[in-house]
């Protein structure tokens, strides 16, 4: 009998935990933990090469993706000077992010990603809470592009901060708090481009730029399940630092403390189904990794 999803979950936050399973115990150690992020290091590797220079890891650090797939409909994406300039510098972090991770715990074949146009347009449509004419195309424009980077490196961000308290190694520990530190600071410059122009509406629907980001975060935090993780731009002021603000450039808890996830509240936010154990989203085969794996297994 596979263990309970719920036991298997809180087993994952302890330290060194046992985790049983058919065959035999296994051990959740910090390789396990940090290669939970590697799958989303590879999504914004992608999407943030790709959407600057229209290539993507194959182009320039070919043997990180370890004959893993090329992702499903990466374009470039139509950019202004100044967002193109930030979001390629990013990308070729991402590639240090993964030349990082796999030079310290090892690393897995490149997962397969879909970017196209069509699953973003499906994502959005959740985001809107109807269909949206025409459909949300990421690669479009500035905006649209950056409202699609708001729904990625934030659940990077969030998932380290999870990651930290229950690594072992001093050395895996070091690892996560440099990536935490860069992912937060996209995180940032990306809430504070959209933040300049929180009124505007996004053309051609009438939905203001805040709005598209209150429906962001309140779907991630519907799929997460487990309550209040992720805000806007724009919050009631009771959710704003000390309650004394309605602006929310950096999203945080009621001690300004950046929020945490955990594994399964992850691979649910990030497939999109609501289930660490029902692949779709930006992983339609899954996440890699053996947490990954042992939750897609549990069905």
């Amino acid at each position: 009998m596979a263990l309970p999803y719920f036991l298997f979950a809180f087993l994952l936050t302890i330290p060194g935990a046992i985790v049983s399973t058919p065959t035999s115990p296994k051990q959740v150690d910090d390789k396990d933990l940090i290669h939970i992020a590697l799958n989303l290091e590879f999504l914004e590797t992608e999407f943030f090469l790709n959407g600057a220079l229209g290539k993507g890891l194959d182009s320039i650090a070919p043997q990180l993706a370890e004959g893993g797939p090329p992702p499903v409909g990466a374009k470039k994406a139509n950019l202004d000077f100044l967002t193109k300039n930030i979001i390629e510098e990013f990308g070729y972090q991402e590639v240090g992010h993964l030349r990082a991770i796999i030079s310290t715990v090892g690393g897995f074949p490149r997962p397969q990603l879909d970017l196209s146009p069509q699953n973003f347009a499906k994502i959005f449509d959740q985001v809107a809470g109807y269909k949206l004419v025409p459909p949300f195309d990421p690669y479009f424009n500035t905006m649209n592009y950056l409202l699609a980077s708001y729904a990625i490196p934030y659940v990077g961000l969030v998932g380290y901060v999870g990651t930290i308290p229950n690594l072992v190694n001093s050395t895996s520990r070091r690892l996560v708090a440099g990536l935490l530190g860069v992912e937060s600071g996209q995180d940032a410059v990306i809430r504070a481009l959209l933040y300049q122009r929180a009124n505007e509406k996004v053309f051609p629907y009438h939905i203001t730029v805040s709005d598209f980001t209150n429906r962001i975060s309140n779907l991630r935090n519907r799929l997460g399940m487990t309550g209040n993780k992720d805000e806007g731009l724009i919050v009631p002021r009771e959710l704003g630092a000390e309650n004394r603000t309605q602006s929310n450039i950096l999203s945080a808890d009621a001690n300004s403390l950046s929020y945490s996830r955990t594994p399964p509240e992850i691979f649910r936010i990030v497939y999109g189904t609501g289930s660490e154990s029902k692949p779709g989203g930006f992983f339609p085969n899954g996440a890699n990794g053996r947490i990954a794996k042992e939750f897609l297994a549990a069905i």
